[in-house]
């Protein structure tokens, strides 16, 4: 029996290049132009798989979801649009759709879409009684970012472990915050940064401790696990957790238990686990420096975030978003930029990504107190400001500050390890969270 398609676009045209390109396939395809054709024909039809425009001439195609999902329970539906809004992506996979596809759309691709959504799973049509508030805080339209917001949603639908890569800066927390938002569970999200807590207190922080268990312990204290019931932990800077509290963490994630320190018997413990790191966990594994069975363990979803540096189509969005926000936070109205000065943002590679950007608007809305921001207000972290020739010695304008000179150490102690900040820290004869705090502050992009 061939598959029953419904394909739901209002123009004719491309509307019948998919239905000559899916029979040609072997499907059945069947055609609606708007929203209440589409509803009477998935009654009559109920077809296996449904092609969705979001923009109808009678409403929005996402608003069809649930409607659609009753008439026909377990069909595919996956999303056609022609706007790159992330918002809608999640809202639209949330919603019960199975994937989520821009225009103009390539065939290929479009194939590959609609073979997968029917390989898998039929979807379910429970709507969630207290529907999370939209996501705010992901900003950006260019694919990388539609990619990421569509791991999101598909990731918030499954209770496997997901582990969040990227380089430092570019919103791991916030994108973990909205799987756990949008996934329904009724616990708390709970952060714990593995790289800012000394190895000693880090055991007790995680799995907790009992009265007397050592000196301190007045109480009974339960470990971020018990607080993060019936919700989601995450695990920042994973990579730099030690090995005696990855076998630990291994047997959490196996087993389902935690023993506190002091403790006799093992707590059972129900939350959903979420990483990130901006190292390679295989690649410390073959180093000695992570356990691979705990890389396996963690990595069963994985959601990529890009450098700011390779989506710059998104930049002029977020400097304006980040910029706004400041503002509020500060109380103040958005000033505006001077063309210097936004060319000088946009010309930047941002080494330090979304929160170096963030950090270099709120310093420039602090300089800008009455007028526009203008370029020399816009100043990049570990970057020589050259100052005026009138107010510096001739002497000493070759000379750099101590902050600068501490910047090109690290930097060169960095190149010669190769980026193994264990191997930095022993040269520098600095802590690993120090070194972290430096590599950030200098916007230290890691060879």
């Amino acid at each position: 029996m061939s598959v029953r398609l419904l394909i739901v676009e209002d123009d004719a045209s491309l509307n019948q290049m998919l239905a000559l390109h899916f029979q040609e396939q072997g499907y059945e395809p069947h055609a609606a132009f708007h929203c209440e054709e589409a509803l009477q024909q998935a009654e009559t039809l109920q077809p296996d798989l449904i092609l969705l425009d979001q923009q109808l001439p009678d409403g929005l195609g996402n608003t069809l979801i649930p409607r659609l999902l009753e008439l026909v329970p377990g069909t595919r539906i996956i999303m056609m649009t022609g706007v790159h809004d992330l918002e809608l992506a999640i809202q639209a996979i949330q919603d019960g759709a199975c994937d989520f596809i821009h225009k103009p759309v390539k065939t290929e691709l479009l194939q590959a879409t609609v073979e997968k959504a029917l390989a898998g799973r039929a979807a379910t049509a429970e709507e969630p009684e207290d529907r999370p508030a939209r996501a705010r805080e992901l900003i950006g339209r260019s694919d990388a970012m539609l990619a990421v917001s569509k791991q999101i949603a598909l990731s918030a639908q499954s209770n496997a472990p997901v582990l969040i890569t990227g380089e430092s800066g570019t919103g791991k927390e916030i994108v973990a915050k909205l799987v756990h938002q949008y996934s329904g569970r009724s616990g708390a999200f709970v952060a714990v940064n593995c790289a800012a807590i000394v190895d000693t207190l880090l055991e007790s922080e995680l799995f907790g401790h009992e009265k007397g268990a050592f000196t301190g312990a007045v109480s009974r204290k339960p470990g971020r696990f018990q607080q993060a019931r019936d919700g989601t932990l995450f695990l920042d800077e994973i990579g730099e957790l030690a090995m005696p509290l990855q076998a630990k963490l291994l047997r959490a994630l196996q087993e389902q238990v935690v023993e506190p320190v002091g403790a006799t018997a093992p707590v059972p413990v129900n939350c959903r686990i979420i990483a990130a790191t901006h190292r390679d966990l295989f690649e410390m594994a073959r180093e000695g420096l992570f356990r691979e069975d705990l890389a396996y363990r963690l990595e069963v979803i994985t959601i990529h975030l890009p450098p700011l540096r390779e989506r710059p189509e998104d930049l002029p969005l977020l400097i304006q978003a980040l910029l706004e926000r400041a503002a509020l936070r500060m109380e103040r109205p958005v000033p505006p930029l001077t063309d210097e000065a936004r060319a000088k943002l946009l010309a930047h590679r941002w080494p330090g990504n979304v929160r170096e950007l963030e950090n270099v608007l709120t310093q420039a809305l602090v300089q800008a107190r009455d007028g526009a921001i203008t370029a020399h207000m816009i100043h990049f972290p570990g970057a020589a400001e050259p100052e005026s020739p009138a107010t510096v010695p001739e002497e000493e304008k070759e000379l750099p500050t101590l902050e600068e000179m501490e910047a090109r150490h690290i930097r060169r102690v960095l190149e010669h390890t190769g980026g193994h900040k264990a191997n930095a820290c022993r040269i520098l004869g600095i802590s690993r969270p120090a070194l972290d705090r430096k590599i950030r502050k200098y916007g230290i992009e890691l060879p």
